[in-house]
């Protein structure tokens, strides 16, 4: 049986991996345990690696490279990808990469908390699903059919 490939944006990776949300923890036990996959891009490393530098995390640089790797650990080598024009547009560019990620990769999900995207549920029905946290651990629980 095949795993699952979601796409996590950025604030569900810092979830993950920096805050240990707990509402999140069930799918870094998913990645880790083989139960689940997710899929970065060259752009959402690029985007990650530029958002734990933020001095409100506190993150010296030791740990930005320690949470730097835990990503690409758990997502593989990133994709290079062209844009799809035929995706719907998100009104906050810099969240693109994220739909043209799950598009591109062929991932049955994008998990995210951001509202922009989430607004998009019902466009990108056809091609993956768009779900909070929340919602994919509970896609998780749903026994596959």
């Amino acid at each position: 049986m095949n795993s699952p490939l979601w796409v996590l944006d950025t604030n569900v990776v810092l979830d993950l991996l920096h805050f240990a949300d707990p509402v999140a923890q069930p799918l870094l036990e998913a990645l880790e345990a083989g139960r689940l996959r997710c899929v970065a891009s060259e752009a959402t490393v690029v985007e990650l690696e530029r958002v734990l530098a933020y001095p409100e995390f506190g993150i010296d640089v030791a740990g930005q490279g320690g949470l730097l790797d835990a990503y690409r650990r758990l997502c593989g080598a990133p994709l290079c990808l062209d844009p799809n024009a035929a995706l719907p547009r998100c009104s906050d560019p810099d969240d693109q990469k994220f739909l043209e990620l799950a598009a591109a990769s062929g991932a049955g999900a994008l998990v995210t908390k951001d509202r922009a995207l989430l607004k998009l549920r019902r466009r990108c029905a056809r091609q993956f699903a768009v779900m909070t946290p929340a919602d994919a651990v509970r896609a998780l629980d749903r026994p596959a059919s």
